[in-house]
C-alpha cells in the first residue's frame, strides 16, 4: 500500500464524524420541523461512524498483512511560531486501530439505538450533533500522532460529555452535575497541557516515537532525564484520572447518569471513561521506565477499586450502581497497566466497555423485567453476590455502611473546600476593587482639572 493510500484510509477513519458535525452545526437548524429530518440526521451520524469503522478495518488488515508496526501520516504544519511547529500527524498502530474500530462500531450501534429512544424528543438534533462531536473527538484522540493533537481531541470529548450530561437543561440537577463534571475535566486537563509543554521543553516536540521496546505500539517520546520522566508521567496520570473518574475525582460519574441513557452508555460505560487508560497505554514506556510512576498508577487504581466497591454496594438505583461498577473495573485496569500487563489491560478495556454499554442501555427496562419474573415465580429472585460484610463485627459493619453511604465523605469535604475557595476568591476580589478605587481616588485628587469641567462636557 502506497503512502498516499495509507494517508487516505487514516484520514477517512477520522473525517466522516467531523464532516457530520460540521454539517449539523451549519445546516442543522434548517432541518427542524421537517418530517424526514429525524431519519436523515440519524443516518448521517450513524453511517459516518460506519465509514470510520470500515476504514479502521482496512488499516488493521494492512498492518497485519504488511507486518509493520505502524502507519504514520504527517501533514504540513498547521502553523509556526519561532522554532515551534504544530503538526497534524496521525498514527495507525496496534493500539489506535483496534480501539478506533471498536469505538466507531459502538458509536454506530448506539446511534441506531438512539433514534427510537429519542424519537420526537425536542433535543433530537442536539443529541446527534453532540454524539458526532464526541465521536470525532474520540477518533482524533486515538489516531493522534502527537500529544498536541491528542489534547485537541481530548477537549472535544470533555466538552461534548458535559453538554450531554446537561441535555435535559429544563431541570436544575442535570445542569449542576454537568458543571461539576466540566470543572473536574478542566482541572485535570491542566495535567495533559503541562505534559505537552514539558515535552516541548525537553525534546522540542511531542511526536510519537518510532521505536519503543516492550510494547507493540508507538508511544510519546520519552525524555532521558529521570526527573523529567517522573514529572511528565504524573501530569499524564493526573489528566487520565479526571476522564476515568478515579479516586478521589470520581464523584461526578454517578451524577453524569442524568443525561440520556444512550449517552451514558457510550460515554461513561464504554468509551469516554476508558480514554484515561488509553492515555496511560500510549505512555506505557514512560511508566515502565519510571518505577515510582508505575507504583503511583497501581495506588490510584487500587484505592479507586476499593472505594467504588464499598460505595457501589449501598446504591439504591441501578445507574449509580453501574457507575461505581465502572469505576471498580477501570481501577483494576489501572493496576494492570502499573504492573506492566499492557495487552491484558487493552483486552480488559474492550471487554468491559462492551459489557457496561449493554448494561446501561438495558437499565431502563431491566427492573420491569425483574419484577415481571418475580411475579411469574411468585417469589423474589435470590441475590447472586456473597455478603462478605456479614463476617465482620456489627459495629464495624455500621461504620463501613456509613462510610459507604457518605461516599467516603468526599462530597462533604469537596463542598467545604469549594465554599472556602469561593470565600477566598471573593475576599481577593474585594481587595482588588478597594485597591483600584484607592488608585482612582488618588488620581482624581492629583488631577483637579476635572472639578472645573462643565457637566455638559462630561457627557
Amino acid at each position: 500500500m502506497s503512502e498516499l493510500h495509507e494517508s487516505f484510509w487514516t484520514t477517512l477513519a477520522i473525517a466522516p464524524p467531523l464532516v457530520a458535525t460540521l454539517f449539523l452545526g451549519l445546516w442543522g437548524l434548517r432541518l427542524r420541523n421537517k418530517g424526514w429530518a429525524e431519519a436523515f440526521i440519524h443516518q448521517l451520524v450513524s453511517w459516518s461512524f460506519g465509514l470510520s469503522f470500515i476504514a479502521c478495518v482496512v488499516l488493521g488488515v494492512e498492518l497485519w498483512l504488511s507486518g509493520r508496526a505502524r502507519l504514520f501520516t504527517d501533514f504540513e504544519p498547521w502553523f509556526k511560531v519561532g522554532h515551534y511547529e504544530f503538526h497534524l500527524s496521525l498514527v495507525a498502530d496496534r493500539l489506535s486501530v483496534p480501539m478506533a474500530a471498536f469505538s466507531s462500531a459502538l458509536l454506530f450501534v448506539v446511534g441506531a439505538f438512539s433514534r427510537k429512544y429519542l424519537h420526537r424528543e425536542r433535543g433530537f438534533l442536539r443529541f446527534f450533533f453532540l454524539l458526532a462531536l464526541f465521536g470525532s473527538g474520540v477518533l482524533q484522540m486515538l489516531f493522534a500522532g502527537s500529544l498536541d493533537f491528542a489534547f485537541f481531541g481530548w477537549e472535544l470529548v470533555g466538552l461534548s460529555s458535559a453538554l450531554l450530561i446537561g441535555f435535559f437543561h429544563e431541570r436544575p440537577g442535570p445542569v449542576r452535575h454537568a458543571l461539576r463534571a466540566f470543572v473536574i475535566y478542566r482541572i485535570c486537563d491542566i495535567g495533559l497541557l503541562s505534559a505537552a509543554v514539558l515535552l516541548h521543553h525537553q525534546l522540542g516536540h511531542t511526536m510519537a516515537d518510532n521505536h519503543v521496546s516492550g510494547v507493540s505500539w508507538g508511544s510519546w517520546a520519552v525524555p532521558e532525564s529521570e526527573s523529567a520522566r517522573l514529572l511528565i508521567g504524573f501530569c499524564i496520570l493526573w489528566a487520565s484520572m479526571g476522564k476515568a473518574a478515579q479516586f478521589p475525582l470520581g464523584g461526578w460519574l454517578p451524577r453524569a447518569m442524568e443525561g440520556p441513557t444512550p449517552s451514558s452508555a457510550i460515554f461513561y460505560g464504554a468509551i469516554s471513561v476508558h480514554l484515561g487508560p488509553y492515555l496511560l497505554l500510549r505512555a506505557a514506556p514512560l511508566i515502565s521506565e519510571t518505577p515510582v510512576l508505575a507504583w503511583g498508577v497501581i495506588a490510584v487504581g487500587g484505592f479507586s477499586a476499593l472505594y467504588s466497591t464499598l460505595v457501589g454496594r449501598v446504591q439504591t438505583d441501578i445507574k449509580s450502581a453501574l457507575a461505581y461498577s465502572v469505576m471498580t473495573q477501570v481501577g483494576i485496569i489501572y493496576v494492570e497497566i502499573g504492573l506492566g500487563f499492557y495487552h491484558l489491560a487493552l483486552l480488559h478495556v474492550v471487554g468491559h466497555a462492551t459489557l457496561r454499554c449493554l448494561q446501561i442501555l438495558r437499565s431502563p427496562s431491566i427492573l420491569s423485567d425483574k419484577f415481571a419474573l418475580e411475579r411469574a415465580r411468585g417469589e423474589k429472585l435470590p441475590q447472586l453476590f456473597v455478603r462478605f460484610e456479614k463476617a465482620l463485627p456489627l459495629g464495624l459493619q455500621r461504620k463501613l455502611y456509613r462510610f459507604a453511604i457518605e461516599r467516603a465523605y468526599l462530597d462533604a469535604f469537596g463542598r467545604v473546600l469549594l465554599l472556602k475557595g469561593l470565600a477566598l476568591l471573593r475576599a481577593l476580589d474585594s481587595l482588588e476593587r478597594q485597591w483600584v478605587n484607592l488608585l482612582l481616588g488618588s488620581r482624581k485628587r492629583a488631577d483637579p482639572t476635572h472639578l472645573n469641567t462643565p457637566p455638559e462636557s462630561k457627557l
